[in-house]
């Protein structure tokens, strides 16, 4: 290391250490010493005021003292800096004490907002396999996953994680993607079907050829892009900020004019007192935190300090699909008779050969029958089925009161030598272009009918989107899902932007074109493939109930309900907390004016001029609280 570089890196330590604790301890001691000043400046050899200056003016100086060498910065704290100078130089030491206290409260706020968790990157390794059963010289030998080579053999039993990116080369499963896709149906997987690393095998063994290992498998390349997006998220600069090196060189030259002028320098301190920005700087965090408050109210968690003030700049609303505008679980929505047998006896017999079933789609179907008579005063008791069969990747077979039924997919039925008549093919395909996935059920060999089960779309979803076209933003699908899903969705919600077939990268990519073409984006997502969206979007939020962790990791705001219908509040209580940000922002630069023109005229002195100003921190603090109470008319 460089010997000039060692007092940055140990300036950098200092201004590190403690956190928010210690940061409000201090605070706490340094009010209580201005009291001491103000009300018994005698009780110490010293003045109290100093303990203030030292604990709470000290960092505001090494801060500025560090933005002006490293990096030639000019923010807020340069002008706190100079009064807290000045008002030492004259002895007004009670007045540095008080502006220092100030700044160091709205910083202390600001940080509060700011916290967030970074856990999700470690949640999204922990689901990495560690090892592998690799087939060598027909044997199994368990190696870790990471030295798998591009060609082995790997073998995956029942309930374990595919470690690898490969082709199936034996056996047949159903695997559950939604780690990559976000889709909760498992997909049925035969000889010569692709599977992911990080993806779930859900019922056969398997023996997979692998083509992707390492940091080229699916899993790794979305840790990557979460922690990608992540470091290239660029954050919001505070508008006291922007503004400062324009109030430095205002607040410089009018004292220098002043004590030219006058020869007075009480004058020219005074000026720098006065303009010291701490209603400027108390203007964003107070409003942030006073809005946060707000959103909890409405079951929302804001996790990032400056996800608010990002929200209200946004355009566009990408949505994932699956659990997060429907409810993430299958359910029987017809059930289609293609024999003597009624709909009613076709979905008993279903029900009665699924009732052993392990697979999601036996038991969505399970679930559905006996939710529609949970109501009823008797229970319709379905028969026993006897002699089930699970087959892996195509349905199950049982006996149900006598009679042989078959429930799965269109390969079972034609390996069973059953085939759709036109009409039966025709019903078929119209519930295909639904985007419903069919269970068919066959009869003592002959075809009787299926069930179509389809994704629903939660309750609010379709006056969540309306609202939000009323606030101008227009919404975009972003999903794992089949084109016929995505567009059914799209149609039912007023949905017009659709990109289906999603996995993570083109989630992210779709986002960070957006994004590239000056159209922030805020990411609305539930899944674990949502995580590398959730991080690059301007604002990411998550579903807290039924979301992942990493998902909420992810997230720069969570609802914790999972109700959609806050949506449109937050959106709205966003552009709200900006007016009241920079109404405070315009009022406190007024007043600071009025004090400067006061303070060169000597109506005001170092103290006087202190409080005048601080009681702009008062009506600023004061009109951010308003917000606590606010509701949007969507929040009615």
């Amino acid at each position: 290391m460089k010997l000039r570089e060692r007092p940055v890196e140990l300036l950098d330590t200092f201004l590190a250490w403690g956190g928010t604790r210690k940061d409000g301890a201090l605070l706490v001691l340094s009010a209580l010493s201005l009291v001491l000043s103000f009300f018994r400046p005698d009780i110490l050899p010293f003045n109290p005021a100093w303990i203030a200056i030292i604990l709470c003016g000290l960092p505001i100086l090494l801060q500025a003292i560090r933005g002006l060498v490293t990096e030639f910065d000019i923010k807020a704290d340069v002008l706190v800096s100079l009064a807290l100078i000045a008002a030492v130089i004259i002895g007004e030491d009670f007045a540095a004490g008080e502006v220092a206290v100030i700044m160091q409260l709205g910083a202390l706020l600001e940080e509060l907002t700011v916290a967030r968790a970074r856990a999700g990157i470690e949640k999204l390794v922990a689901l990495s396999p560690r090892t592998a059963r690799v087939l060598q010289d027909g044997r199994e030998v368990v190696v870790p996953a990471e030295s798998v080579q591009v060609g082995d053999r790997v073998r995956v039993l029942p309930g374990e994680t595919v470690p690898v990116d490969g082709v199936i080369v034996e056996g047949q499963t159903s695997i559950d993607e939604s780690v990559m896709t976000g889709e909760s149906l498992p997909v049925d997987k035969d000889r010569g079907s692709r599977v992911r690393s990080g993806s779930s095998n859900q019922f056969g063994a398997f023996v997979l050829r692998a083509e992707h290992v390492g940091e080229d498998s699916s899993l790794q390349r979305m840790i990557a892009l979460v922690q990608s997006a992540d470091a290239s998220k660029a954050h919001v600069v505070r508008l006291a900020d922007r503004w400062a090196t324009w109030i430095v060189v205002i607040a410089l030259v009018s004292a220098g004019l002043t004590w030219l002028v006058t020869g007075e320098l009480i004058r020219a301190v005074t000026i720098l007192v006065v303009f010291c920005p701490c209603a400027l700087v108390l203007a964003t965090p107070t409003a942030i935190v006073a809005a946060i408050g707000n959103a909890t109210r409405f079951g929302i968690l804001v996790r990032q300090g400056d996800a608010l003030e990002k929200l209200a700049t946004v355009q566009r609303i990408c949505f994932d699909k699956t659990g997060t505008l429907t409810r993430g679980a299958p359910e029987v929505v017809a059930v289609e008779s293609f024999g003597s047998a009624t709909s009613h006896e076709l979905y008993a017999l279903a029900a009665s050969a699924e009732s052993q079933s392990e697979h999601p789609l036996g038991k969505a179907v399970v679930r559905c029958w006996n939710a529609v008579f949970e109501e009823a005063a008797e229970r319709e008791v379905v028969g026993a089925a006897t002699g089930f069969l699970m087959l892996p990747g195509r349905g199950v077979r049982a006996s149900v009161d006598g009679r042989a039924v078959l429930a799965g997919n269109l390969t079972m039925m034609h390996e069973a030598h059953i085939f759709l008549v036109d009409s039966a093919q025709k019903t078929a395909d119209a519930y295909y272009e639904q985007g419903c996935t069919l269970i068919y059920v066959a009869v003592d060999g002959e075809l009787a009918g299926c069930l179509a089960l389809a994704d629903t779309l939660r309750p609010t979803a379709a006056s969540t989107v309306r609202a939000l076209k009323e606030l101008a933003l227009a919404p975009v699908l972003l999903t794992g899902d089949t084109n016929r899903a995505a567009y059914h969705i799209a149609a039912q919600l007023g949905i017009d932007e659709i990109e289906a077939g999603c996995l993570p990268e083109r989630k992210l990519s779709m986002v960070r074109e957006f994004e590239e073409n000056a159209s922030p984006v805020c990411m609305v997502g539930d899944g674990i493939n949502d995580a590398p969206a959730l991080t690059q979007a301007t604002v990411g939020i998550a579903l807290g109930g039924v979301g992942s962790d990493i998902a909420v990791d992810a997230a720069d705001i969570v609802l914790v309900k999972d109700d959609l219908a806050a949506l449109p509040h937050l959106l709205a209580l966003s552009k709200r907390m900006m007016t009241t940000i920079k109404l405070n922002m315009g009022f406190s630069m007024v007043l600071n004016f009025a004090a400067i023109i006061l303070a060169m005229t000597a109506v005001l002195d170092p103290v006087t001029g202190a409080l005048v100003h601080n009681l702009g921190s008062v009506i600023v603090i004061a009109n951010s609280a308003l917000l606590l109470r606010w509701k949007s008319r969507s929040g009615d």
